[in-house]
């Protein structure tokens, strides 16, 4: 029996590419039809010979109920009576060269089963939201002056039931307990790796088969829906990754899907990625936009997600990435630029900023493409944000050197500087700088113990002060010290020892300070927000710049000392006068650290430095980020009463601060 869910004006916007909800009209919808309860199917497979859908219900017999073609759509429909939810399902094509046969799973189905099965699985993904307040003011939470500190989860391995042969917790399970802990954290945003089906677990969710169904593994539709309201209700943004730039070659999924190269280009230079050994998208043809742009709508509506962060956006943008001379065709213009993939990602971000305000596109992009984060109006692609995948790198490196030889590699922590707000950008330390041989974040720290600890203190520190969004790794805010691996499990028993416990307090505080503090976050992406005072100062490896929000907010100093050698004395250059407040110290002793500071405040003098009019005279701990916050700035004289003459704090002498400190274990004769 045929339903017809395509109209003509459906069939124009998906052969045109701008079909954004391929999701109702595709797929297996629970329906009624003269009187009948069932199911309706429809598969796009134009070049198929025949169609038929088979499952639990008709004993996987391909002959039983075959499906009509739509020729001016390409797509296979039908209806089949007494189908209802949990019934398993695949469609039987027969493909018009050869008559060769392919069993494949539903490309728009809505659940499958648990891998390693194939079969998609007919279901109602109906659901009771709870978090209308929430969709209501999530564009406050994900504008461009709000905070963004953003926690990177791959659900599998974030915990386990050891008295379960380790079994992943399920969503549910998931939902009662990671929800709070990020929250507890002060985390503002998760981010979840890939939670699309997909058929390798070792994949981490990165070679997707299910473009509009949640892995299996872990529960069903409305179990991820739940964990989502869940963040939602703890005031927590969920960005999903999402892969658009290639897809497995499984058998079951969309490759060769009607017998011809019909998501994937035929040409391999095209349409075969030789790295990930997966098939690319042929961007050019109108339905496979329709169908990619349908799966990002899809769970920005119906899982009412809160962004994408869309993975590998550099392999989409140029037709020679990671290919050499021969193994790439050029554009109509004889260029390297992907036009039809960098047209697709325009439409993509205009379509979700349009359909979905306040919703993210984030891309993960790792060359110097212009305008990456600017609007579609100004030429630009036209997503939110961007990871700057050059700071990673370079900060990183930094870091890895011995505090010694730091100082002949100053540029390398400064040079950020020259770009930073070319893109609004988000500062990533994730899942892919902890994997691979790579090591854990701390174990890539120099030094001995204590010393590993304090640096990867000061690189939080230095991160969050810096321009741009944030965002950690799952097991990164207490010192993981293993290398993640997928099949384990994050090592929470490392939280019974201090120096571990330390840093995720130290963590936890700057995420605090970072959202409660507009200097820190409302201009991360404005030159206004940023000033150097000293980036030169590569002989102490030490580091200075001002963090500025609004006009009524206090301005912030930041101070870094990347050497583990206490500076006493030292001398910077700031705005204003008045008594400025400590409010970070990476090396207080709650953290792990050897307690050097500065009291608490220090009163600036009338002394000239850095080019400005006052100055602070700063103890700089070892290893360490400090952060200072400078009295409120003065009213208007012209809109308030007469100003009264403000008290001033007597200034304390760094002889009383030296002669009241503990030593650093970081402390060793001779170093630098």
């Amino acid at each position: 029996m045929r339903i017809t869910r395509l109209s003509d004006h459906d069939v124009y916007l998906f052969r045109e590419g701008t079909h954004a909800r391929l999701y109702e009209r595709l797929g297996a919808h629970l329906t009624t039809l003269a009187g009948e309860a069932g199911t309706a199917f429809a598969v796009w497979a134009p070049h198929a010979r025949a169609v038929s859908v088979m499952g639990s219900f008709n004993g996987w017999d391909p002959g039983r109920h075959p499906l009509v073609r739509n020729r001016e759509a390409g797509v296979w429909e039908g209806f089949v009576p007494h189908v209802g939810p949990g019934t398993l399902y695949k469609y039987h094509i027969v493909a018009r060269r050869g008559h060769h046969t392919i069993d494949k799973a539903d490309p728009v189905g809505f659940f499958h089963q648990v891998p390693p099965l194939t079969a998609s699985v007919v279901w109602d993904s109906t659901y009771t939201w709870g978090d209308a307040a929430w969709m209501q003011s999530r564009a406050r939470h994900n504008a461009a002056e709000a905070p963004h500190a953003v926690y990177e989860v791959h659900l599998g391995s974030w915990q386990r039931r050891a008295e379960e042969a380790g079994r992943s917790l399920s969503y549910r399970e998931l939902a009662d307990v990671l929800p709070a802990y990020v929250g507890r954290m002060g985390f503002t945003h998760v981010e979840l790796l890939p939670v699309m089906e997909h058929p390798f677990y070792g994949s981490w969710g990165y070679q997707t088969t299910g473009y509009f169904a949640p892995t299996s593994r872990y529960g069903t539709p409305q179990d991820l829906m739940h964990l989502i309201d869940a963040f939602h209700q703890q005031g927590i943004a969920v960005i999903l990754d999402w892969v658009p730039s290639h897809f497995p070659t499984d058998g079951h999924g969309l490759g060769y899907f009607d017998g011809t190269h019909l998501y994937e280009h035929g040409d391999p230079r095209e349409g075969f990625h030789q790295d990930w050994k997966s098939f690319i998208f042929n961007y050019g043809r109108g339905e496979v936009r329709s169908f990619l742009l349908s799966s990002a709508c899809f769970w920005l509506d119906r899982f009412h997600a809160d962004g994408l962060r869309v993975d590998a956006v550099a392999s989409m943008l140029y037709r020679d990435y990671s290919r050499k001379e021969g193994e790439w065709t050029p554009n109509i213009h004889g260029g390297r630029e992907h036009l039809e993939a960098i047209s697709f990602l325009r439409v993509l971000n205009d379509t979700v900023h349009t359909s979905f305000p306040g919703a993210l596109c984030i891309a993960e992009e790792s060359t110097a493409w212009p305008m990456v984060s600017r609007p579609t109006s100004v030429g630009g692609l036209g997503f939110a944000m961007k990871w700057d995948m050059g700071w990673m790198h370079d900060t990183l490196k930094y870091f890895s050197h011995d505090p010694i030889h730091r100082a002949y590699h100053h540029r390398q922590i400064t040079f950020r500087g020259l770009y930073a707000f070319s893109e609004r950008f988000v500062l990533a330390l994730s899942h892919d700088e902890v994997v691979h041989g790579k090591r854990s974040l701390l174990e890539r720290m120099p030094g001995d113990e204590w010393q590993r600890f304090a640096n990867l203190r000061a690189l939080y520190g230095y991160m969050y002060m810096q321009p741009g969004k944030k965002l950690l790794f799952m097991g990164g805010e207490f010192g993981q010290t293993r290398e993640w691996n997928h099949d384990g499990v994050l090592d929470w028993p490392l939280l019974e020892h201090e120096p571990h416990a330390g840093l995720q307090r130290w963590v936890t505080d700057l995420n605090r300070f970072y959202a409660g503090t507009p200097a820190a976050h409302a201009l991360d992406f404005e030159p206004a927000g940023f000033e150097w005072i000293d980036a030169d100062d590569s002989r102490n490896s030490v580091l200075t710049w001002l963090r500025r929000g609004p006009a009524t907010a206090p301005q912030l100093l930041v101070a870094c000392n990347f050497t583990p050698v206490p500076r006493t004395g030292y001398r910077v250059g700031v705005p204003c006068g008045g008594l400025w407040h400590e409010r970070l110290n990476s090396d207080a002793e709650n953290y792990g650290g050897s307690g050097w500071g500065n009291y608490g405040r220090v009163e600036a003098e009338a002394l000239p430095w850095h080019g400005r009019p006052w100055s602070l005279d700063l103890v700089l701990p070892p290893l360490s980020v400090t952060v200072f916050e400078s009295p409120p700035p003065e009213p208007d004289p012209a809109a308030v009463a007469p100003a009264v003459a403000r008290k001033r704090t007597p200034r304390r002498t760094r002889k009383a601060a030296a002669s009241h400190r503990r030593k650093s274990p970081a402390e060793e004769p001779g170093a630098a």
